[in-house]
């Protein structure tokens, strides 16, 4: 047992997580979503929501701020008349761990297949809402400010 780590995140994501460089992605899919055969590295959460995941894995995981908007959801297809509310859930926990008020890209179903297959992990929970993807691009934790200044006066001299 490790103090401070959400306890619904398994080892095997945690360790995952850590192995994450900038710019990799995680996935958050839904029950419906076919991770099995879309993962690289497939983590099975299939007892838990993806809202209590996203609020667990943003408590550790940096999003990137180099990136316009570090979170992609999948949109609605035509002519589906789903209105996908959970992004709400998405959008304020986001903002709460990030500061990040707009965060989403939307992609085509298809497209985010294939961006899914290309992430680093994805992770299959049990999610019943529609439309619940959601694709994370990892950033970086920057130095403390006061260790940034020392770093700077070694370089300068």
């Amino acid at each position: 047992m490790l103090k401070n780590i959400p306890a619904i995140l398994p080892p095997e994501l945690l360790k995952l997580m850590s192995e994450m460089g900038h710019g990799d992605e995680l996935v958050l899919a839904d029950g419906n979503f076919p991770a099995a055969s879309h993962a690289q590295r497939l983590i099975r959460c299939d007892g838990l929501g993806t809202v209590e995941l996203l609020d667990a894995i943003l408590s550790l995981y940096p999003l990137d701020t180099y990136a316009e908007r570090p979170a992609t959801v999948m949109q609605v297809v035509k002519g589906d008349q789903v209105v996908p509310i959970i992004w709400e859930d998405y959008r304020r926990l986001i903002l709460e761990h990030e500061g990040i008020a707009d965060p989403f890209d939307h992609e085509e179903r298809f497209d985010f297949y294939e961006r899914a297959s290309r992430a680093y992990a994805i992770i299959a929970t049990g999610e019943r809402a529609q439309y619940a993807n959601l694709i994370l691009k990892k950033g970086v934790i920057f130095p403390e400010e006061d260790q940034y200044s020392q770093i700077q006066k070694v370089e300068s001299n």
